[in-house]
């Protein structure tokens, strides 16, 4: 039996002399496939992330803030231990996520409305929701227990 193709199938394979031969990794790259799409799987994720609204306080809320501000910034000279509760804004999207920051208060700067720690983390005096004074042996055990978090810088 002859086929059409019969006087082709023991030649020797054509190899050019200008090029050198495409090595198997480079020739499977050729057919691999391929992102259509970059970033789609980003912006997805990005989409699905939950953040949380704003809480808005009422005029009694406020006022105990204040108050409390006030108690602190006529002992701040003892740098006291507190756990501040603030609002931090998301930077892509709206909303944003509620951050419980704890160290020693250096000083409350009412010019630019923050409260300042000795670790130089500033607090933005109007997302705060909550002031708490703590000793230094709750700090630990809150550490400890995981209760409190750094927010993002």
């Amino acid at each position: 039996m002859t086929g059409p193709y019969d006087d082709m199938l023991n030649l020797p394979h054509p190899t050019s002399r200008r090029h050198s031969r495409m090595s198997r990794s480079d020739r499977a790259a050729q057919f691999a496939p391929f992102a259509a799409l970059s970033g789609h799987s980003a912006a997805l994720v990005e989409t699905a992330r939950l953040t949380e609204r704003r809480i808005e306080l009422d005029e009694d809320v406020k006022a105990a803030l204040d108050l409390k501000q006030q108690m602190l910034m006529d002992r701040i000279d003892e740098h006291p231990d507190v756990a501040v509760t603030w609002f931090q804004p998301d930077g892509k999207k709206d909303g944003g996520r509620y951050v419980t920051t704890t160290g020693r208060l250096k000083r409350i700067d009412e010019v630019e409305r923050v409260l300042v720690m000795e670790d130089k983390t500033t607090v933005p005096l109007d997302d705060v929701i909550s002031i708490d004074e703590y000793s230094s042996s709750d700090f630990i055990e809150l550490q400890i227990k995981g209760a409190v978090q750094k927010p993002d810088q």
